[in-house]
């Protein structure tokens, strides 16, 4: 088997069987990212607790195989991991995207989708997932800055091709 078909059996599995599916009954960031262009919808949801950890992290939405997979693959790098940490994998993930180099061990499964270089059209699938969570733990952030108690954060995101 090649790299190249092992990298499709990876995403195609998180397409098929994503996991973190769901919602969290009480989050600390709720957000939902729309690509009106290309019809992907994501919903994510996370759990931050009080020392900026991510104690669990959802999504739900629909779209193609690489808007879900790639939700999927983030979900299950980011709980455990600080806010800063999650917007650092964000920040590789996106190098990765773009061709740069990477660390592929931070990454993962992550480093399955770098076949999508090759179909530019479909990165903004595969980082709408990452643009949601940028935007909702920005909000987060800024909310807990401004000393706001705790409370759900909402936001929404339209991404343009």
């Amino acid at each position: 088997m090649s790299l190249e078909s092992l990298y499709q059996e990876i995403v195609m599995d998180h397409y098929r069987r994503p996991r973190n599916k769901g919602e969290i009954p009480s989050p600390t960031v709720d957000v939902f990212g729309h690509n009106p262009l290309c019809g992907d919808k994501i919903h994510i949801q996370l759990l931050i607790g009080d020392n900026g950890k991510i104690k669990d992290a959802k999504f739900h939405g629909e779209g193609c195989v690489f808007s879900q997979a790639s939700a999927s693959m983030m979900t299950q790098k980011i709980v455990g991991r600080t806010v800063e940490e999650a917007l650092g994998l964000r920040e590789e993930f996106k190098k990765l995207m773009e061709g740069k180099a990477v660390d592929s061990e931070t990454l993962g499964d992550l480093v399955s989708m770098q076949g999508l270089r090759k179909l530019p059209v479909r990165i903004k699938c595969a980082l709408l997932a990452w643009a949601s969570l940028k935007q909702g733990i920005d909000e987060f952030t800024s909310a807990r800055n401004g000393g706001q108690p705790p409370q759900t954060v909402t936001a929404k995101l339209e991404v343009h091709e």
